[in-house]
C-alpha cells in the first residue's frame, strides 16, 4: 500500500480521471484521489493523494490556486478556449495593456461566473464537457467565486483566485470581440 502526496504535471487530453486511473494500475493503490479537477484541455500540476493521504483532500482542494494562461484578444470560439471552433473575430491592434489591465480589474473580488459549456463541472451526473462534446445544451448556473489578484504580461495571464473559479471563463468578457 502507498500513502502520499504526488504533484503530476498533467497533459493535454487526459481527464484528471484518466490520471488518478493510471496510478491506481501503477501502484496498485485503489485510495487515490486529486484536489480539484482540471479540463481536458489544461495541462498543469494535478495533486494526487494516495491511501490514507486522502484524508489530506478536504484541505488541499480548498486551498487557492494560481493559474497562468496563454489568450488571444479579439477570438470568441464556442467552447471558450482554443479547441473550440471559432465563432467571431475582431481587430484588437489598438488595444493597449492598460485597457486590458483595467477591464481584468473589473474581475477581481467576490463575483459571478458562469463556467463555460466544456467545463468539468458536473451536470446531470456527467462533466458539461462530455454533454457538450455530445451534442447536448446544458444550462450551467452561476457560482460565486472569489478572485485575489490578475497579473498581466503581454497577454500571458497569472490568476490566484479560490476554489470552483475557472479562468478561461474570465477571460471570455475581455477577450471577445
Amino acid at each position: 500500500m502507498s500513502d502520499g502526496v504526488l504533484v503530476v504535471d498533467k497533459p493535454a487530453g487526459w481527464t484528471s480521471h484518466d490520471v488518478v486511473a493510471k496510478l491506481r494500475r501503477l501502484t496498485g493503490e485503489r485510495r487515490i484521489g486529486h484536489a480539484g479537477t482540471l479540463d481536458p484541455g489544461a495541462t498543469g500540476v494535478l495533486v494526487l493523494c494516495l491511501g490514507h493521504a486522502t484524508r489530506l483532500l478536504e484541505y488541499l482542494s480548498g486551498a487557492d490556486k494560481v493559474y497562468r494562461s496563454d489568450f488571444l484578444l479579439g477570438v470568441t470560439t464556442d467552447t471558450d478556449d482554443s479547441e473550440g471552433r471559432i465563432l467571431r473575430t475582431a481587430d484588437t491592434s489598438s488595444l493597449t495593456p492598460e485597457q486590458v489591465r483595467v477591464a481584468l480589474a473589473g474581475f477581481v473580488g467576490t463575483i459571478e461566473q458562469t463556467p463555460p459549456q466544456v467545463s468539468a463541472v458536473h451536470i446531470e451526473g456527467q462533466r458539461a464537457y462530455a454533454a457538450a462534446r455530445a451534442g447536448r445544451a446544458v444550462t450551467l448556473r452561476p457560482r460565486t467565486v472569489v478572485v485575489h489578484r490578475h497579473r498581466d504580461r503581454v497577454h500571458q495571464l497569472a490568476t490566484s483566485h479560490g476554489r470552483h473559479s475557472l479562468w478561461q471563463r474570465r477571460l471570455h468578457p475581455v477577450a471577445r470581440p
